[in-house]
């Protein structure tokens, strides 16, 4: 087979003791003594198993002349790998690029690369050396890991790469047979493949080879550095004067032209002074020696090496400290430039190699959450999306696709909102109907419509129906003209018991009178009435007021929530606590499976006879479930679509009593505070699993049944609490949002208890309907009070299942 050569870096390859030596094409020696020398080496490739391109690389000389005396080249080195340094390293699965759905939090791969990794280094420090090492050399970084006895991740170590010769199978079967590293001392072991992290950069072609930036940027390294040497080298040897000026020396004494010519003297000190010379008889000239070629050359030639060094490396310049000439959106496009390119792939690669001591589907990768250079492109789709949806384009849960949030997924969110009257064009006839801009394709009617009363006799908005529809004429007056006319009279329509059937029962029963005895009529009149009517009507009349408690209000004077604002947000919230239970068994059930979770359990399933990691010890479910976590999560959900009911309910009722657009603060705090309450009520629901699993475990025989036991759990119990919980806050989100904007609307504002009226309306709230009160006066129910029907301040056993709501009005009196 011919020889390749494949010409590598320029002055920076040198070869040792790899067999058989190749041929150097050049040696050039610019200076004798301390000098800095070129040469060329050709790496040699055939086959497996024999030297390859990464043999030779010095990789001393590489840090000497490549790394330490080249300015861009340690630039370069120090922007990566310092931001490698500084990042933290995180262990999840699930999610997107952004962050994990799921993380760890324990493994011993956090602590040595984010801690210590060894004793001698930190985790800062041991990233740094390994993405130094990674960028510089062409055999790689090589990591000899430490295992305890128990087979847990206890230290990491970075070899010297010169020091490490790999050792390929010799039958092609797994690549690599083994590691041999010579330590300082001269002494070398063996190091098993399972025990080394072989990290680089892959090349093409060849496996047992890795690729650097200074393959290519080393011609480029080369001019800068002899550059630099040529330029000390003139300044040390030349004193050039700033000026010559020749002139006759006829005459004068040979030691005083000796004098005038040691001026010539080359050396800096000498540089820039007027030199005398001698031109012969009757000769002067001057000659100006200022103009400067040479330096001109030179910076020509340390900007072209210096561009080619960035660009070989991927570093643009603002990077490495120089910004000027730029403009802030420039230099924020370099900025995002460098990590998207550069720095995340170069991280990528690094944390990638980690992924071997995970167990199940878990991923190591460089927490880069808080790198604002990253935003760069978000924030102009953001800026983009909020110009779209501004212009009636996108609907608000596009926009929020867009900006990596979770959709509401509610009509007001799936509607285009067109400007600049914001009027909203519905998705679908359903949605139309919930924006009250068509008629309820189920009932017939527009939403928000006030609900029609289960019974005329139950209700204060019916008893004023009642006391409106009597005749207007039938006063005392008429009542004596009809009488002395000797008219008869009929039943006036109406509920029996009221005290105006009483008086038209009397009417009914009076014999003819005598003209002008009125007196005698009434006195009669009244006579009947307490012997055919028990009572009098004056107990009649307190009664109608003790169920209206101060006044009755009509449907149409203020503001009451309906069914409507409660069944859509109940819907709303019920699809999102669905989704968020459905996750959430998943991941139980991953974490069940999780082997790292079953070590040292009787639950841990043996890879072999010598497995010890078998125990007697239960499972901590508390560590399965992670209940804090999901009522955390649980909050965060609810709290953006509870927020926007909050929002939109607060400004009706504010529409409707002051005439303002206006949300109060407090109307947000009732979402806030709903949604914590939530995450309450999913906290007590999976302590309830918890015991469910201590349980399960005393009769299960493997993992298998735990499984069962939760996916029971579930589909037993998951159904009454999305009801509960949608319900639940539903109605203290709207009823809170409500009672916030008509207590800031101002004073004089009223407002009535209204119940459902059916069968499920418990006694307690039975007593509170009809009761007016003023905003701010809390309603007294056994002994507690409640601010409105659903406050989650109150006790839970007046507030659970509640689905009564208030009626707002001005007190005109």
């Amino acid at each position: 087979m011919p020889r390749q050569f494949f010409p590598t870096f320029r002055g920076l390859l040198v070869p040792r003791t790899a067999p058989p030596p190749p041929p150097a094409t050049e040696a050039k020696d610019l200076l004798a003594g301390n000098s800095y020398v070129s040469m060329s080496y050709a790496g040699v490739s055939n086959v497996w198993g024999t030297p390859g391109r990464a043999d030779g690389w010095d990789m001393e000389r590489v840090i000497v002349e490549g790394y330490e005396r080249s300015i861009w080249t340690f630039k370069s080195v120090e922007a990566i790998s310092k931001h490698a340094s500084t990042l933290p390293i995180e262990i999840g699965r699930g999610g997107d690029e952004r962050r994990f759905a799921e993380t760890l939090d324990d493994h011993p791969l956090l602590r040595l690369l984010n801690v210590q990794a060894n004793p001698l280094e930190t985790g800062d420090v041991f990233k740094k050396r390994l993405s130094a090492q990674l960028l510089l050399s062409k055999k790689g970084a090589f990591i000899e890991k430490t295992y305890s006895r128990g087979g847990t991740l206890t230290r990491l170590d970075l070899l010297p790469p010169d020091r490490v010769q790999t050792i390929p199978d010799d039958r092609n079967g797994d690549y690599i047979k083994h590691f041999e590293f010579t330590n300082y001392a001269g002494q070398m072991r063996e190091l098993q493949p399972e025990h080394v992290i072989w990290l680089r950069d892959p090349h093409p072609t060849d496996p047992f080879c890795g690729v650097t930036p200074l393959e290519a940027a080393g011609l480029s390294v080369d001019l800068d550095v002899k550059a630099r040497t040529y330029n000390i080298s003139f300044i040390d040897n030349d004193g050039r004067p700033g000026g010559v000026i020749g002139i006759d020396l006829d005459g004068v004494d040979a030691r005083e032209v000796d004098r005038i010519q040691r001026r010539l003297a080359p050396g800096a000190h000498n540089a820039g002074q007027l030199t005398l010379v001698g031109t012969g008889p009757g000769g002067v000239t001057y000659v100006d020696t200022s103009a400067r070629p040479r330096e001109m050359a030179y910076e020509t030639l340390a900007s072209t090496s210096k561009g080619e060094i960035l660009a070989a490396f991927g570093v643009p310049e603002s990077i490495v400290g120089n910004a000027s000439e730029r403009t802030y959106a420039n230099a924020d496009r370099e900025e995002w430039t460098f990590w998207d390119h550069t720095e995340l792939p170069h991280l990528n690669l690094i944390a990638s190699a980690f992924d071997t001591d995970l167990d199940d589907d878990w991923t190591v990768r460089y927490d880069t959450s808080r790198v604002q250079a990253l935003e760069f492109p978000r924030r102009q789709a953001r800026e983009e999306a909020r110009k779209e949806f501004e212009a009636g384009l996108i609907t608000i849960d596009e926009y929020r696709q867009l900006a990596g949030r979770r959709a509401f997924n509610v009509p007001q969110s799936r509607a285009l909102w067109i400007s600049p009257q914001k009027a909203p064009i519905p998705a679908n006839e359903q949605d139309a109907a919930a924006l009250g801009l068509g008629p309820d394709p189920a009932a017939g009617a527009l939403p928000g419509a006030p609900l029609p009363g289960a019974g005329a006799d139950e209700s204060a908005t019916a008893a004023v129906a009642d006391a409106r529809a009597l005749e207007p004429g039938q006063d005392a007056a008429a009542a004596v003209a009809a009488a002395q006319a000797q008219a008869p009279l009929a039943l006036p329509a109406g509920p029996a018991g009221t005290a105006a059937k009483a008086v038209a029962q009397a009417r009914v029963g009076m014999t003819n009178t005598v003209p002008g005895d009125a007196a005698a009529d009434v006195a009669r009149a009244r006579t009947a009435t307490s012997q055919s009517q028990p009572g009098e009507a004056a107990a009649d009349v307190e009664a109608a007021r003790g169920r209206l408690e101060a006044k009755a209000l009509p449907q149409d004077d203020g503001y009451e929530v309906s069914d409507a604002d409660f069944d859509s947000l109940s819907m709303a919230v019920a699809a999102a606590i669905t989704a968020l239970l459905a996750r959430q068994e998943g991941v139980i059930l991953a974490r069940l499976r999780a082997p790292k979770l079953r070590k040292y359990t009787r639950f841990w399933e043996p890879e072999d006879d010598n497995d010890v990691r078998r125990g007697d010890a239960d499972l901590d479910q508390d560590r399965v479930i992670s209940a804090a976590r999901w009522a955390e999560e649980t909050a965060n959900t609810l709290a953006p679509i509870l927020q926007q009911t909050a929002t939109a309910t607060a400004r009706k009722v504010s529409q409707a009593l002051a005439g303002t657009d206006t949300v109060s603060p407090a109307a947000y705090a009732a979402a806030l505070v709903t949604a914590v309450y939530a995450g309450e009520a999913v906290t007590v629901f999976l302590g309830e699993l918890a015991e469910t699993l201590r349980a399960a475990q005393h009769e299960a025989e493997s993992i298998s049944d735990l499984e069962h036991a939760v996916i029971s759990f579930y589909e037993s119990a998951e159904p009454a609490l999305i009801a509960r919980v949608a319900e639940a806050c539903a109605v203290a989100t709207v009823n809170g949002a409500a009672d916030a904007a008509a207590e800031s609307a101002g004073p004089g504002v009223v407002r009535t208890w209204v119940t459902r009226r059916d069968a499920r309306v418990r006694p307690a709230h039975k007593a509170l309907h009809g009761r007016t009160l003023t905003v701010g006066t809390p309603y007294t129910v056994d002994g507690f009070n409640l601010r409105y029907p659903g406050d989650p301040f109150a006790p839970i056993a007046l507030t659970v299942n509640c689905r009564c709501r208030l009626h707002y009005a001005t007190d005109k009196e």
